[in-house]
């Protein structure tokens, strides 16, 4: 429930700052700013019982907010990926565009400098340290 408040809250935040779009002014409001905070209040305090006096209405709400939720997340995603793909750069220097210049300069380097995987010798994976060599401990003859 108190999620559906917090939505409804940033949802009209949101709506209440967005650009009207049309080249008309807004008539100028006569509601000061104790009154609006006053009836946002009042309308706070409504919304508190809402769910005891229609739990149906209620759960219904909780229903499609998830949906929306969900809704908003798989549009959310899409967009990613159409932004993602758009904006990639068209040439990732793989193995599969031959004539790449990349590629090219790729090959031509030494070893060290290319960036490579699996490049470690036996020698590198040894461990440096192994500690302590053991004793064998000479039996003392009992005074």
């Amino acid at each position: 429930m108190f999620f559906l408040l917090r939505m409804t809250f940033w949802l009209g935040l949101v709506l209440v700052l967005l650009p009207t779009g049309s080249s008309h002014e807004i008539p100028a409001s006569e509601v000061g700013a104790s009154d609006a905070i006053s009836a946002a209040s009042a309308t706070v305090g409504d919304l508190r019982q809402f769910c005891t006096r229609q739990p149906d209405a209620c759960t219904v709400g909780s229903q499609v907010a998830t949906t929306l939720g969900y809704k908003a997340q798989a549009g959310a995603k899409m967009v990613y990926d159409f932004l993602t793909e758009r904006l990639a750069p068209k040439e990732t220097g793989s193995l599969a565009s031959g004539s790449s210049p990349s590629l090219k300069s790729a090959m031509t380097k030494s070893a060290p400098e290319r960036a490579s995987q699996n490049t470690l010798t036996p020698a590198d994976l040894a461990p440096v340290w192994r500690g302590p060599a053991t004793r064998k401990d000479t039996k003392h003859p009992a005074a």
